[in-house]
């Protein structure tokens, strides 16, 4: 049986395997999605998506659907995933590095 200081390294190191999973199919877009903070106590993930979608009309989606919903549903421990954009890049800059139909959230 793990000790609570091995058991939040291992689930520390589940969710970085994950999430670098997750990342190609962010980048491909031109986006990229971080791992901002992660109590494997309580189970709440914060993450932000940077790049192009900062100015993506479906970020909200991909962060609940996509993201949430995967952590969720492969890692037991995760209760909340709490997600942003990068929001300190400007929306021309944003849009011209994603690949898809992006609209400014303004």
């Amino acid at each position: 049986m793990l000790n609570n200081e091995e058991q939040a390294e291992s689930r520390l190191a589940e969710l970085n395997e994950l999430i670098d999973l997750v990342r190609p199919a962010v980048q491909a877009d031109g986006g990229d999605l971080v791992l901002v903070s992660a109590d494997v106590d309580t189970g709440i993930i914060e993450v932000q998506l940077q790049g192009s979608c900062s100015s993506c009309a479906i970020s909200s989606t991909t962060l609940q659907a996509g993201i949430e919903r995967i952590l969720k549903e492969r890692l037991e421990w995760v209760t909340e995933v709490i997600g942003s954009v990068d929001e300190d890049i400007d929306w021309e800059t944003s849009a011209s590095m994603g690949r898809g139909g992006y609209t400014p959230r303004w």
